[in-house]
């Protein structure tokens, strides 16, 4: 019998796994496919939500505590597992600036080094071969990116590392009750006890949560892709202008993402999406025109209303907790949701205020 069962493989559900195990909790890990090859190795690993601004102050506190904390992670993941997750302090460049009094307040509110740059020479100082006349950007010099596909072959490998148990492949089909609380889950091979049960399913969390009575707003949300093999130095800054964003890694790949997309469970990618985003990242970056289309993908991501997850437990049946619907944000959100929920799993101070994150909160 294990102490708990974590019930999706992707970031937030290593994470909780491999915490509970520093805890000294017993743990099995579970998902549906690979580990990690949702929608956290789709995403472009921006630790910080595009336009913090926008959202309510609930998700900015999350972010802000998993910022301070994901340097150290990664140094721990490179050292447990020899994979680096390529935590990288670039900065972001942001070039639309019609709400820079919205976000100046927002910087002050969460003390994040925001700096107005008034003039098209400082833009093109931070980045030279950008094609924009914009005479005024925001500029976040610290903001740090993670290498989504490395991080979750890093956090795999220090389950590794850990003796955790992880089982691939194994959908659960039923979260087993008796008597108001959680005695089991059952997947097609097997029945596993257990009396404490973590929902960590992205996606695929509502149709899980349902089963057991719980009615919370998730759905898949597409988004779509494309990396460039360039050369290190053509793009020095993440940047952000207009909903597009590119991202440049330690290799010289860029990245330009993404759509945003409800079309259900759909992962196919189309023509159609990778003519938009060639096309956007031509336009900001015309010197990429050299370089080759290495790869288009695509990701399910969590959608929620308002980009709150829903973090906590089950009101009416003891043992059951999730930790679901981080929407464009689950890897800047997902350490700080862990460690919310791991707070009050084990009975302890939560690192913050718990209450925007419940059921019964409007998302």
């Amino acid at each position: 019998m294990y102490d708990c069962v974590v019930v999706g493989g992707g970031l937030i559900g290593m994470l909780s796994a491999r915490q509970l195990k520093l805890e000294g909790r017993s743990v099995l890990l579970l998902d549906q496919g690979r580990l990690g090859a949702e929608s956290s190795w789709a995403g472009g690993g921006i630790l910080t939500p595009l336009y913090p601004w926008r959202y309510p102050e609930a998700v900015s506190h999350l972010a802000a505590y998993s910022a301070r904390h994901y340097h150290s992670l990664a140094q721990e993941l490179l050292e447990e597992s020899g994979i680096d997750p390529e935590w990288t302090e670039s900065g972001l460049l942001i070039l639309d600036a019609d709400e820079k009094v919205q976000a100046q307040a927002w910087a002050q509110q969460f003390g994040q080094d925001l700096r107005i740059l008034e003039k098209l020479t400082a833009i093109k100082s931070l980045e030279p071969e950008l094609a924009t006349q914009a005479n005024e950007a925001l500029w976040l010099p610290a903001v740090a990116q993670l290498r989504n596909p490395r991080l979750v072959r890093s956090l795999q490998g220090s389950l590794q590392y850990h003796q955790i148990d992880y089982a691939e492949h194994e959908a659960v089909c039923e979260i087993e009750r008796a008597q108001g609380r959680v005695v089991a889950v059952n997947t097609a091979k097997r029945r596993i006890p257990t009396d404490t049960v973590i929902v960590t399913a992205g996606a695929w969390s509502a149709g899980l949560l349902e089963q057991a009575g719980i009615a919370v707003k998730v759905e898949p949300v597409r988004g779509q892709m494309l990396v460039y093999k360039a050369i290190p130095g053509l793009l020095k800054h993440m940047v952000l202008d207009h909903g597009h964003y590119l991202i440049p890694r330690r290799d010289g790949r860029i990245l330009i993402g993404s759509t945003l997309e409800y079309v259900g469970f759909d992962k196919s990618t189309t023509v159609q999406a990778r003519a938009e985003l060639n096309a956007r990242a031509l336009a900001l970056l015309p010197a990429l025109s050299d370089y080759a289309i290495e790869r288009h993908w695509s990701g399910l991501r969590p959608g929620s209303p308002s980009g709150v997850p829903y973090i906590g437990d089950h009101p009416g049946l003891h043992g059951l907790y999730f930790n679901c619907g981080h929407f464009r944000n689950g890897v800047i959100l997902g350490l700080a949701s862990v460690q919310l929920l791991l707070d009050m799993m084990l009975g302890r101070t939560p690192v913050m205020d718990p209450a925007p994150y419940a059921l019964n909160v409007a998302h």
